[in-house]
């Protein structure tokens, strides 16, 4: 099948544009209307990264800059300066209808996780991941440059899915409930949480090694903590859960329980020798009552 053809080659500023450039993509968040945290997920990058590049404390990379003007609708050359766009700038409502769903980059990074949990991160190569999208490697490159700048991506990716999910069905005014439901969603029953599960088991691995990506990590599980603390004070401050008991512990206790958990499931059988999906949930239950339960 061939292959389309690759996006231009995105050049860096010059030095003296940084500012300008900061401008025109304060221009495009604006047009997006929505939260530049929003804007941040949507072209897959480090909220505080695109915070401090607007302030212009930080400069985008290029890679960057092909994100964003690619899910915004922008004209890249217009972004960095190179060139006049003989039409509007910045399209409102984003991209065409028909570009891939979120923009090339988003779809790039969907089918990096899809195949990482498939495959290993290892076993994925760059071309895999553009045949998938059905576009070439140049492209894939245009939009991260390197295995790094995907795996970060790709992690960046399951953070926010995950944190989604949970937001969806947050904020019960029954602590116990709403904890009942945060641990539901960590059970792998569906395919689709089977599938997170890998890729979290697989990037484990990879934050041990990798700097950039086990910060994300860090960051990822103090704020999965904090969430489950935060109903657990409530709890206890409500009589729901047991006097006395320590937020912080016992929320570090019930989330490694959940990932021990998880890769036993995870390791199980097919013919279902091994740890199941329901047996996971019900020692989380056990658990719970025996330890929060007054």
């Amino acid at each position: 099948m061939q292959q389309p053809e690759a996006p231009p080659p995105v050049r860096e500023p010059p030095p003296d544009s940084a500012a300008a450039v900061a401008a025109r993509v304060r221009e495009v968040v604006a047009a997006a209307g929505v939260s530049q945290r929003e804007f941040a997920r949507r072209v897959v990058m480090d909220p505080s990264k695109l915070s401090r590049s607007l302030g212009g404390t930080r400069r985008f990379t290029a890679a960057e800059l092909a994100r964003i003007a690619d899910t915004a609708g922008a004209d890249v050359g217009w972004l960095l300066g190179t060139r006049t766009p003989q039409t509007a700038p910045v399209r409102r409502g984003g991209r065409a209808a028909t570009a891939p769903e979120g923009g090339r980059p988003r779809q790039i990074v969907r089918e990096t996780v899809r195949l990482i949990a498939e495959r290993g991160f290892h076993a994925v190569r760059v071309a895999d991941i553009a045949e998938a999208c059905a576009t070439s490697t140049a492209a894939v490159h245009y939009h991260f440059p390197g295995r790094d700048d995907l795996l970060e991506a790709a992690v960046r990716w399951c953070m926010d899915e995950d944190t989604a999910r949970r937001a969806a069905r947050a904020d019960d005014p029954d602590p116990a409930a709403e904890l009942h439901r945060l641990i539901e969603l960590q059970v792998p029953y569906t395919e689709q949480q089977r599938r997170q599960w890998l890729v979290w088991v697989d990037l484990w691995a990879e934050a041990a090694r990798s700097t950039a990506v086990g910060r994300l990590h860090v960051d990822y599980y103090r704020q999965w903590r904090d969430t489950v603390a935060d109903v657990l004070r409530r709890g206890v401050d409500q009589g729901v859960f047991r006097p006395g008991t320590d937020p912080q512990a016992a929320a570090l206790s019930l989330t490694a329980l959940i990932d021990g958990l998880a890769g036993q499931v995870l390791a199980a059988a097919p013919d279902g020798d091994g740890t199941s999906a329901r047996a996971m949930h019900n020692a989380l239950l056990a658990h719970v009552a025996a330890t929060l339960t007054p």
